[in-house]
């Protein structure tokens, strides 16, 4: 039992030691982080405009089915629409939202199904 308590110390004491040899990130690697992370919320509140944009927009009001991912400046939609006139209004209204340099439509059209 005080063998038990006594590596249980030890590796209580020896653990920080372990934890302290790792190094500190260098400036060029905080900065290059910073600039991921402000590229990653730039995009995000990019894809938010380009979402509000589409659901503020009465003829898309109801088009649930329109999934939006953005990368520099580029707006990708995908999902389903359906008709060919809600795929063409959808990007239309996409690249309108400031900030959006170019729109990839990869929506597909798919007639509702009847049942």
């Amino acid at each position: 039992m005080k063998k038990l308590i006594a590596v249980a110390v030890a590796t209580a004491f020896a653990l920080p030691a372990f934890a302290q040899t790792q190094s500190l990130p260098t400036a060029d690697e905080r900065a290059g982080n910073r600039k991921e992370v402000s590229k990653s919320a730039a995009g995000t509140a990019l894809t938010t405009k380009v979402k509000t944009a589409l659901a503020a927009d009465a003829g898309l009001k109801t088009v649930t089915s329109i999934n939006v991912d953005s990368a520099d400046g580029v707006v990708t939609l995908k999902g389903k629409v359906a008709s060919a006139e809600m795929k063409k209004k959808s990007g239309e209204v996409a690249k309108k939202v400031d900030g959006v340099k170019s729109v990839k439509n990869e929506l597909r059209v798919e007639a509702p199904k009847k049942g």
